[in-house]
C-alpha cells in the first residue's frame, strides 16, 4: 500500500505513534508519505520507502492567522496525485481530518476516491471536541471519515458520549518496539547523575498543565523529607517547565533535579530510572508509561482515562485512585525501600508491555486499512 500520514510533528504521544507507525509500515514493505508542517520528532532520518512533504504556509497580509487547514488540504491533494496514495491516515480530528475531507472532495472531482482514516488520540475529543466553537466541525469530521480508530476503549466511549457521533470506532491501542525499549545496563551513566548510588526517579511529558509536572516536584520533595536520598530527572519541555523549575528552587530541591528537555532516544534515559511517575489529570492511553514499563521501570500513574487498561494495580505498577501527592509518595517509598517489590513490578511491567508489541499491533492497522479501502471502493 501507499499510505499518507499526517500528524503533529511536535513532542507528544500522537506524533510519536504516527511516526513509529509509518516507519513500521515502511519496514513491512509499504510506501509511506508524511505530510506535515515540520519533520516529525522521531523521524530523524528519512529511510527507504519513507518520504516527507512539508506544508508551507504563506503569510499574506490579508490573513491575520495563516489558513494552515487549507494549505494542508492542498498539499494532501498534491501528494495523493503524485504518489498515487491508496489511503490517507490522519492523527487528530482537528484540523487534520477536516483538511483530509476537503482534499478527498477535491480528488473525487478528479475521479479519485481516496479513503480517509482518522485516529483519535485524546484532546481532540476530550478538550477540543467539547469546545462549542469546534464541536460541529469535530462531529462532522469523525462521522464522514471512511474509518475511525481510537487508542483506547476509554477514548472510544468518551467519543460516543456525544449523541451526534454515529461513526463506528475501532480500538487499536498504542504500541511499542520492546526490542528498542528494554532494560539496558547504563550504570556508568547513572553513576554520573547519582555519584553516591542514590535511586533515580523520572518524569517524561510535554509539560502541559494536564501532565501536572509541578506535582512531580512536590512528590520528590516529600520523598526527600522521608529521608530518601534520591535524584530526579524531568524529561521533556512545554509551558509548565518554567513553573516546575521555579517550584524546585522555592522548595530547595533544584540541585537534586536535572531538567533535560526533549530527549531521544528516551529508552536509554528510562533505563537509568528506579521509579517512573506520571500524575496526569487525563491520559487516554499513557504511551510514556508503556515505554517506562517496557524498560523495566516500576511505574506509578493516576487512575484516569485509559491508564487502567494498561496498568494493573499492585501487579505491574501502581494506580493512584485519589490522585493526591501523598499517595504517590507512599508508593514510591515502598518501591525504593522494598527491593523485592521493585523487582516484581519491573518484571511484570516488562511482561505487560509485550502485550503491546509493535509486531502485534501493526497488522491490526494493515487489516483496518484493507477493510476501509475495500468498503470505500464498494458502489453505493
Amino acid at each position: 500500500m501507499v499510505v499518507g500520514i499526517t500528524c503533529y510533528p511536535v513532542y507528544g504521544g500522537s506524533g510519536v505513534v504516527a511516526t513509529e507507525l509509518g516507519l513500521a509500515l515502511a519496514a513491512r514493505g509499504h510506501e509511506v508519505h508524511f505530510i506535515s508542517y515540520a519533520l516529525p520528532f522521531r523521524l530523524e532520518h528519512i529511510k527507504e520507502n519513507v518520504f516527507f512533504h512539508e506544508v508551507t504556509v504563506n503569510g499574506y497580509p490579508l490573513f491575520e492567522y495563516p489558513p494552515y487547514t487549507l494549505n494542508l488540504a492542498s498539499k494532501m491533494v498534491d501528494v495523493a496525485l503524485s504518489a498515487k496514495l491508496d489511503l490517507l491516515h490522519v492523527h487528530y480530528a482537528i484540523p487534520h481530518t477536516t483538511s483530509a475531507l476537503f482534499a478527498r472532495q477535491i480528488l473525487l472531482e478528479k475521479g479519485i476516491n481516496l479513503p480517509v482514516v482518522t485516529t483519535l488520540h485524546g484532546t481532540d475529543i476530550t478538550i477540543v471536541g467539547r469546545d462549542p466553537s469546534f464541536k460541529h466541525v469535530v462531529n462532522h469530521s469523525i462521522n464522514h471519515a471512511n474509518g475511525v480508530t481510537s487508542v483506547s476503549d476509554y477514548l472510544r466511549r468518551e467519543t460516543l458520549l456525544d449523541s451526534e457521533i454515529t461513526k463506528e470506532i475501532e480500538v487499536i491501542p498504542n504500541f511499542i518496539d520492546t526490542e528498542r525499549f528494554r532494560p539496558m545496563d547504563k550504570r556508568h551513566f547513572k553513576a554520573a547523575l547519582c555519584p553516591e548510588g542514590q535511586p533515580l526517579l523520572i518524569h517524561v511529558s510535554n509539560f502541559r498543565p494536564v501532565k501536572r509536572a509541578p506535582d512531580v516536584i512536590r512528590i520528590f520533595k516529600e520523598l526527600l523529607d522521608r529521608s530518601i536520598e534520591a535524584k530526579l530527572l524531568m524529561v521533556g519541555d512545554g509551558p509548565d517547565r518554567a513553573v516546575a523549575e521555579r517550584l524546585a528552587r522555592d522548595l530547595g530541591v533544584y540541585e537534586d533535579i536535572r531538567f533535560l528537555g526533549k530527549q531521544d532516544p528516551i529508552e536509554e534515559i528510562l533505563s537509568l530510572a528506579d521509579v517512573f511517575i506520571m500524575p496526569s489529570e487525563s491520559e487516554t492511553f499513557g504511551l510514556a508509561a508503556l515505554e517506562a514499563m517496557a524498560c523495566g521501570v516500576p511505574t506509578i500513574v493516576n487512575q484516569v482515562g485509559g491508564l487502567p487498561e494498561l496498568v494493573t494495580h499492585g501487579q505491574d505498577g501502581f494506580l493512584c485512585g485519589s490522585g493526591t501527592i501523598g499517595e504517590y509518595v507512599d508508593y514510591a517509598y515502598q518501591i525504593l525501600t522494598k527491593p523485592e517489590l521493585a523487582a516484581s513490578l519491573s518484571e511484570a511491567g516488562r511482561k505487560r508491555a509485550k502485550d503491546f508489541e509493535l509486531s502485534a499491533i501493526i497488522p491490526q492497522y494493515e487489516s483496518f486499512y484493507a477493510r476501509t479501502i475495500e468498503h470505500t471502493m464498494l458502489p453505493d
